[in-house]
């Protein structure tokens, strides 16, 4: 290609951080295609300046063809934005190995093939920027979260394993890690994912929801909005030499930290105070 395509798609854009990033990214003067498993979702993102395109990341038969959609009309996908992802919630004894296939499902193979169908586009015209969606839970474990804090932390694995496989042929892979976030809708899924169980962690279940449900009412000092994250996405891909790794909002630099020098013990110490059991 004689010009290298700028289109971006971005995946999971029916609410919170993927529809501020795709408003963002259109507003930046880039060709956006905005994407979500239910496409009148979108309603709304058209205005904005975005496209749209039905994608379910868990699905082949539409990971091909929004992909080739993007292409027919740009001839590659210039920057991928792998947004799309859930919170299984719950603790691992009560959480079924189906949940936690489909939280995969979700949050790592489906993100893994949309690299596998962009990157052929990339390679050939030498130019192209993946940002995949961390978290500050994929730099520790997270109690009642077991689930989503293994398929974030895989997210780190691959993001920096495919870093370094896609720099020579001019592809910059990039990862966000933001902390907790407010008025997305986020909160109310990982709360609707809690699994029936034995009933040995109802009190924890309660306390979890407190926590949970409170997000909205955090101090905007420790918690970001989607308009941050999404802000950090437009950064990452107009960027000359992105960061691999841009940290957002206050947990993800505190946390990790604490859970680096604490002892174990002080760290558990820390949670139990968090999540009481009983």
């Amino acid at each position: 290609m004689d010009t290298p395509s700028s289109a971006v798609l971005v995946t999971g854009c029916s609410s919170g951080i993927g529809r501020a990033t795709a408003v963002a990214l259109a507003r930046a003067g880039l060709p956006t295609w905005a994407s979500a498993r239910r496409v009148e979702t979108l309603d709304g993102l058209r205005d904005a300046g975005c496209r749209v395109v039905q994608l379910d990341v868990t699905d082949e038969e539409s990971r091909q063809r929004a992909v080739r959609t993007v292409v027919a009309e740009h001839g590659a996908v210039g920057a991928l934005v792998n947004n799309a992802g859930y919170a299984q919630a719950g603790p691992a004894e009560d959480v079924s190995l189906d949940l936690l296939r489909r939280q995969f499902e979700t949050n790592v193979f489906g993100l893994v093939r949309m690299c596998q169908l962009v990157l052929p586009g990339m390679r050939e015209q030498h130019r192209g920027t993946i940002v995949n969606m961390g978290s500050a839970a994929g730099l520790m474990g997270v109690p009642g979260a077991s689930g989503y804090t293994m398929s974030k932390w895989a997210v780190e694995a691959l993001s920096d394993a495919l870093r370094f496989e896609a720099r020579a042929f001019g592809v910059r892979v990039v990862l966000l890690e933001p902390g907790g976030v407010t008025t997305t809708a986020f909160g109310a899924t990982e709360l609707a994912s809690w699994p029936d169980g034995t009933g040995a962690y109802d009190r924890f279940r309660e306390v979890h929801h407190e926590r949970m449900a409170g997000w909205g009412a955090e101090s905007s000092a420790v918690l970001s909005t989607p308009d941050d994250v999404a802000r950090t996405v437009v950064r990452a891909i107009t960027a000359r030499r992105p960061r691999a790794r841009y940290k957002v909002g206050v947990a993800p630099r505190l946390m990790p930290l604490m859970y680096r020098l604490l002892p174990d013990r002080a760290w558990d110490a820390f949670w139990a105070r968090q999540f009481p059991l009983a």
